[in-house]
């Protein structure tokens, strides 16, 4: 590999990454008990709204859309840096993408999974969450195809099916190559997920074909999933949303919220494992540079936003503009600026870019304020619309925040799991980057 300062052998790299699928140690046992007792708590929540009705929720008139949606458009941005590391840093062949893109896969289907939760926790009656699917039915009831929210459903799904088949396909010769190096339950998971995986040059060229064709197919999803929740809010008449910056704002700040996430969680990682050698601080100044250039589109986007109402010269768009840095909710969208825009500047210093401990606060700083920033959007707006007497203010509720907790830990819990059992490095494309072996040169 041309970028590590030190020569890796194949064995070396099966060796190191097989090694990460070892019996656990008592470190991982309590992260997984960290991560389920968050995940208890907001089970435990919802189980109390299911029971009390929708009203333990802080919804309330005129902010029908609560701390649910923020947390649902939130996880949809998650996990859109799995895509884009994977499928379009892949047709790019960006040599920097190897060593995370699986970890930004899996986060990728575990994101949208926990982000799928909240349209249901959000109706209040979960058992009839099927009413937001379009199938023939007895009951003559149908979905209206003209709203944004059902956009959400066929979006969501479709991302979620690809995403899954691409991590399932780019899965399959790693999980062989433990099948070989294992024993008992581990053998007997890796034969049945491997698919009869043996490595002969006819299945090496159907792999090829069809990683190759999931990445063409993925990369639109980067631009089309997160642009049609974003029309959620710019398809709605209500100041502050209705806007077509909407789309390319969206998705710019997903990219920037999920490259994020990624270094929040390879960090840890990196250290707990010992793949300093495939987790280098040259990938990290890269993915150190998405996160500038995204965090200089974000900055933008916030700027052209309070340019177009100003030139619009609506008064409702105005006085809208004007409450978010200056109404009830002002220490949101400061914390927003800071976390989004302020913050990042700092890895404008390559002492910055280069510092891992700095860059896990700055990831972790990111997250925070692109959940303020989903919060600004919704609440602001809903709180101050065009009448006097339909303003209102939010009631926030400890339900919504052990719930909004228990989405972290049931995506870390299924992150956790994950690591232990299937390789989160892969093994085919290190191998490919790596430098020639010497015998091989030798014989050339």
């Amino acid at each position: 590999m041309s970028e590590q300062s030190t020569y890796i052998d194949y064995d070396t790299v099966d060796a190191d990454i097989l090694k990460t699928l070892e019996p656990p140690k008592a470190g991982w046992y309590m992260l997984v008990a960290l991560s389920a007792f968050l995940l208890s708590l907001g089970a435990v929540a919802w189980r109390g709204q299911i029971i009390n009705g929708i009203g333990r929720a802080g919804i309330t008139h005129p902010i029908m859309w609560g701390v649910y949606i923020t947390d649902f458009v939130f996880w949809v941005g998650i996990a859109h840096s799995g895509t884009l590391i994977s499928a379009v840093l892949f047709l790019f062949r960006a040599k920097w993408r190897v060593p995370i893109y699986r970890i930004a896969e899996s986060m990728t289907v575990f994101a949208v999974a926990t982000a799928g939760l909240f349209p249901i926790i959000h109706l209040g009656r979960p058992w009839n969450f099927y009413w937001l699917l379009p199938y023939p039915n007895q009951r003559y009831l149908w979905v209206n195809f003209r709203s944004p929210l059902l956009w959400d459903v066929f979006a969501v799904s479709t991302y979620l099916t690809v995403s899954v088949m691409f991590f399932i396909i780019g899965l399959i010769p790693d999980i062989a190559a433990a099948r070989d190096r294992s024993t008992g339950f581990r053998k007997v998971l890796y034969t049945l997920t491997s698919v009869g995986w043996r490595g002969t040059d006819r299945q090496w060229r159907h792999y090829a074909a069809a990683y190759g064709f999931f990445a063409a197919l993925a990369t639109p999803l980067v631009l089309s999933v997160h642009s049609v929740v974003s029309w959620d809010f710019a398809m709605g008449n209500v100041p502050g949303w209705h806007t077509t910056i909407f789309p390319p704002y969206f998705v710019a700040g997903a990219i920037f919220s999920g490259v994020a996430m990624v270094i929040t969680i390879t960090i840890p990682m990196r250290k707990a494992f010992n793949l300093e050698k495939y987790l280098t601080i040259w990938h990290y100044e890269k993915m150190a540079q998405l996160i500038m250039f995204t965090s200089g589109i974000v900055t933008y986007a916030y700027a052209t936003e309070f340019f177009v109402a100003w030139y619009s010269n609506n008064p409702y768009e105005q006085f809208q503009f004007w409450f978010r840095p200056f109404g009830d909710f002002k220490v949101a969208f400061w914390g927003m600026v800071f976390c989004n825009c302020v913050a990042p500047l700092t890895l404008w210093l390559k002492a910055g870019r280069t510092s891992l401990v700095w860059l896990f606060i700055l990831s972790i700083i990111i997250n925070i304020g692109m959940w303020l920033e989903r919060f600004n959007i919704i609440f602001t707006s809903l709180s101050r619309e065009f009448v006097p007497s339909a303003w209102g203010e939010y009631n926030f509720s400890w339900t919504e925040f052990f719930i909004t907790i228990g989405s972290f830990g049931w995506f870390f819990t299924l992150l956790i799991i994950f690591i232990k059992f299937f390789p989160s490095m892969s093994l085919t494309e290190i191998k490919e980057i790596l430098d020639v072996p010497e015998e091989e040169e030798t014989k050339a």
